[in-house]
């Protein structure tokens, strides 16, 4: 953690959206999905993302949880907010819809469901930037677009000044780390992993915070972790990583092949908020399934033994 960090920094987890029973935007649990992020010292709101299951949401959902959100925050920490649709224009119009309702940063895809390249890609990033006058940062989660967003073309938007860093859900740490030395000398370039079990490495490398998902369920973990980091106690940042490890248990606790990949490790996080106390039930968009009983109980045993219950 050697370069200067801009705003962007820190634990900046990727909020839930929680639902009734109905299906319909719970609005009060989710009121206290971000007073409990707040509670645990966050330093950052991630807004309409892969976990807020923002690919499931209408447009008018979108608007209830980001005003929503932004009204609980009242301005204590950024919003980063995700523009998420398919090609250029359509993100361009769902960036200024975002940054109206107060986003302070945007988080962006490479193009999805069109099929284009690296030049195509450039010149997506640098259309946006020129359209809307907010810090963006490069979403790079090949699982959901299926295009990785090269090395090369990261520093190069960097250096330009197109993108104000990346969030790096791509899974792959060897990219990642080379993404972290070829950037090393961007100024205000921030780099954020989105691997909640590698934080401390990310950090070590030079990572200047982390999203997890993970961090929704215990936000004071993770900034307990990014806060030994900073001051370089880096045997209490792994032994609070290795105890944030066990608590990710909770995602493999659905039963193989019942639940979609998301609806496994999303229902697991709302299912501890459940038992936590925060929301009120661990309902996923459709047509993704809940947790059942079983598979609750086991996520409460994984609470019990990491002391979150």
């Amino acid at each position: 953690m050697t370069r200067v960090a801009t705003r962007f920094q820190g634990v900046i987890p990727p909020v839930v959206t929680p639902r009734t029973l109905e299906g319909a935007i719970d609005v009060p649990s989710l009121e206290n999905v971000v007073k409990h992020l707040l509670d645990g010292g966050v330093d950052g709101l991630f807004v309409l993302g892969s976990s807020g299951e923002v690919s499931h949401m209408t447009n008018s959902e979108r608007d209830t949880v980001l005003t929503t959100i932004a009204g609980v925050n009242a301005g204590q920490v950024p919003l980063v907010v995700g523009a998420c649709e398919q090609t250029t224009n359509r993100v361009i119009e769902e960036a200024k819809r975002v940054v109206a309702l107060g986003a302070d940063a945007l988080v962006i895809t490479s193009q999805y469901y069109a099929v284009s390249n690296a030049q195509e890609n450039a010149t997506h990033f640098r259309s946006i930037h020129a359209a809307v006058d907010t810090p963006i940062f490069a979403y790079d989660v090949p699982v959901r677009t299926h295009f990785k967003l090269p090395t090369d073309l990261l520093v190069q938007l960097g250096a330009e000044g197109v993108i104000a860093g990346v969030k790096d859900s791509s899974g792959d740490d060897v990219s990642f780390r080379q993404l972290l030395l070829a950037a090393k000398d961007i100024p205000n370039f921030d780099i954020f992993t989105g691997h909640e079990v590698v934080v401390d490495g990310a950090l070590l490398g030079g990572a200047q915070g982390v999203v997890p998902g993970l961090g929704n369920v215990d936000p004071r973990g993770y900034k307990n972790l990014y806060e030994a980091a900073v001051a370089g106690d880096w045997t209490k940042a792994a032994a609070e990583q290795n105890r944030l490890a066990d608590v990710f248990e909770i995602v493999y606790t659905p039963r193989p092949g019942r639940l979609s990949g998301n609806a496994a490790g999303l229902g697991a996080f709302k299912t501890a908020l459940v038992l936590m106390g925060v929301i009120k039930t661990n309902v996923m968009s459709a047509p993704m399934l809940a947790l059942d009983d079983a598979e609750t109980a086991a996520v409460k045993v994984i609470l019990e033994r990491t002391g979150l219950i």
